[in-house]
């Protein structure tokens, strides 16, 4: 799967399932009204119950929904007790089902209250049908009863549809989150491992030829000196070794950091795709391997990604990603260290970001021009 036919993103989603609701209810709600309507009075009196679930529907999850909902919910309880008591509509439930289905779902503290009201609202058209002087009880049952009801719950069940989805895709962001925080917790705990390779096996050595040290001080005072030479030079050497780590300046294999990525943005839920424009130089795939692991970590900690493109080139490579906030880049000080080192190996390392998008990439165009028939350019993106 390609990174343009990658999932949507979830609020695209749920606009989605909440047009696909809207369109299900205008159509069962207009086939209701030409069905059960004999004139053009009695769909007009029907038409303010549907535009009222729609625009409940239309107007969930914003922050004035709830400014919304009351005022809807009393045009449709309207419309379901003029449409039994006056008109002998029992689709005149449709809008009811709908809003009130909605009115259950954003009072959580009231649920019980609010379906106990609706229940007694409903029953309230038939029974002042009854009490108005309707002889037939068993049609008043079961038209404005039974059929009524029937109707109400489908509009129970497209409404509640949405919040279906709207749940699945929040506990789907909650996953994503999730499998990104274990995917840098997983970067964590390799750097730990590195760093261990590098300093536990040293500070043994160098705990031993101490103790070593210490005894010969007196009886060899030759050999003592001769450990505690080794001692600074183990010493020194790690000091530079953590450095080069710190600075992600280890050698790297750009193969193996280019698995260790797409398996990592793949964890996170992450669309990753990978182009070869050509075979990367050597000489600069350990350079390019840290530009590749820095810029990983980048974008699973600061960015809200779902996909990512990698292309390499003969001496370079592009690493473009979706999700960038809006809001002011973070301190990306890891970048601005490697940036020092690609220059001065004379390449060049930039950044950019915009329209939602965030672009690394690092070249040599010294390598690019010795290598025949390469290209100065890169590819779109898009």
């Amino acid at each position: 799967m390609t990174s343009e036919h990658a999932g949507a993103a979830p609020e695209h989603l749920r606009a989605v399932s909440r047009s696909i609701v809207i369109a299900s209810l205008s159509a069962v709600g207009a086939l209701l009204v030409s069905i059960d309507a004999r004139t053009w009075q009695e769909a007009a009196l029907l038409a303010p119950g549907l535009v009222a679930a729609l625009v409940a529907v239309s107007s969930r999850g914003r922050g004035h929904a709830s400014r919304v909902l009351f005022p809807c919910l009393a045009v449709a309880a309207v419309v379901w007790l003029l449409g039994v008591v006056l008109a002998d509509l029992g689709t005149a439930s449709f809008g009811l089902g709908a809003v009130g289905t909605l009115a259950v779902l954003e009072l959580p503290r009231h649920r019980r209250a609010t379906v106990l009201g609706l229940s007694a609202l409903f029953l309230a058209g038939p029974v002042v049908k009854l009490v108005l002087g309707h002889q037939d009880v068993l049609g008043v049952l079961l038209r404005f009863v039974l059929v009524a009801g029937c109707i109400a719950v489908v509009a129970v069940v497209l409404t509640y549809l949405d919040r279906v989805v709207g749940d699945l895709v929040t506990q789907l962001e909650a996953s994503r989150e999730r499998d990104a925080e274990l995917a840098v917790a997983r970067e964590r705990v390799r750097f730990a491992g590195d760093l261990h390779d590098i300093q536990g096996h040293t500070l043994h050595v160098v705990k031993l030829k101490a103790v070593l040290a210490g005894k010969l001080v007196h009886a060899d005072a030759d050999r003592a000196e001769e450990e505690l030479r080794e001692i600074h030079a183990l010493v020194g050497d790690t000091i530079d070794r953590t450095r080069e780590l710190a600075y992600a300046q280890r050698r790297l294999n750009l193969s193996a950091e280019l698995e260790n990525a797409k398996n990592l943005f793949e964890a996170a839920g992450i669309d990753v795709r990978v182009d070869r424009e050509a075979d990367v130089d050597t000489r600069a795939g350990e350079l390019l391997g840290q530009v590749l692991r820095e810029t990983t970590t980048n974008i699973l900690r600061h960015a809200q990604a779902e996909r990512a493109r990698i292309t390499l080139a003969g001496a370079g490579i592009r690493i473009v990603n979706d999700g960038a906030s809006g809001t002011a880049p973070p301190d990306l000080a890891g970048l601005a260290a490697l940036r020092e080192r690609v220059e001065g190996a004379g390449g060049e390392l930039t950044v950019e970001r915009g329209g939602g998008r965030f672009v690394t990439a690092a070249a040599f165009p010294r390598l690019t021009s010795d290598r025949p028939g390469s290209r100065g350019t890169w590819k779109d993106d898009r």
